[in-house]
């Protein structure tokens, strides 16, 4: 799963997610892509589930570039610990995703078979999406 490889600050606020997407809201790279119409946090396990998703639907012959990744620290503390004596330890890390962000693209495929692999894909993220075709 992803995950970054360092980290200076360990523990991030959660911070708000308002507005827009202004950057990384255009098709990059190829052909067809998957953009979030709402905002939420997702995790490296849906991240790499959509990936799987789309990969064996494709049968390894496209390309895909996944243009997010979750370098957001999420803390929990363990259950039946009193309130107060820090924050928690670093549980998992998110992308946080706002309306307009591209998720993945992908190339070297018929329209149809690109939909499809976008359809499988949006079954596991927590985000609504639509396909974009360029």
């Amino acid at each position: 799963m992803l995950q970054p490889k360092r980290t200076k600050y360990r523990k991030p606020q959660r911070g708000r997610l308002k507005g827009v997407a202004t950057r990384w809201s255009e098709i990059a790279f190829w052909d067809y892509a998957i953009k979030a119409t709402t905002r939420w946090f997702i995790t490296s396990r849906q991240i790499e589930s959509a990936r799987r998703a789309m990969v064996r639907y494709i049968k390894r012959w496209g390309k895909i570039w996944i243009r997010i990744f979750p370098d957001k620290a999420y803390t929990t503390k363990p259950l039946e610990v009193p309130m107060g004596w820090g924050k928690g330890s670093v549980e998992m890390y998110r992308a946080p995703v706002k309306p307009g962000r591209i998720l993945f693209e992908i190339t070297w495929v018929s329209p149809e078979v690109a939909r499809e692999a976008f359809t499988l894909a949006s079954y596991k993220l927590p985000v609504k999406t639509k396909i974009i075709v360029d």
